[in-house]
């Protein structure tokens, strides 16, 4: 029997790319084309996802707890995070990410619905279409299979 598509999600995952599609077929990339991610879905059924802008500032304090408010608005500007639960329709090939902890806190306690498509190594996840400033656009997160950390 053939492996389903919650069994295939599981692990650790590397973004390739994370870019909007406008209803023109335009692409664009919104937190730019230099990032880092990570999505992993867990066997228990919760995952984590988080990409970072690269090249973000340090804060000049060194301490954690103590970034000035232009830090603070660049760190959190060029990160987007968040896990919890996730949930998989084998049937329509989709999946939905439950927030328990969100950096957007407008997402804490929402469940949203993502379309997966999954060719070896490489995951595709999209969401339906968002109307951002009056334009139609569909993000679209292309993610590699992570290699096995050793331990």
């Amino acid at each position: 029997m053939a492996e389903g598509l919650r069994d295939r999600l599981i692990g650790a995952w590397r973004l390739a790319e994370f870019s909007v599609i406008a209803r023109d077929g335009s692409v664009t990339h919104p937190m730019g084309e230099d990032l880092e991610g990570l999505i992993i879905y867990s066997p228990d059924g919760y995952m984590s996802g988080q990409l970072m802008k690269l090249g973000r500032p340090a804060y000049a304090s060194g301490d954690m707890d103590h970034g000035t408010t232009d830090e603070l608005a660049a760190a959190a500007a060029g990160y987007l995070a968040y896990s919890g639960p996730f949930y998989v329709d084998e049937e329509a090939a989709t999946l939905r990410h439950h927030m328990s902890v969100s950096l957007f806190p407008n997402w804490i306690g929402d469940t949203q619905e993502r379309f997966v498509e999954l060719d070896g190594d490489t995951l595709t996840i999209s969401t339906a279409p968002v109307i951002v400033e009056g334009i139609e656009l569909t993000p679209r997160l292309i993610w590699k299979r992570a290699t096995p950390n050793p331990g």
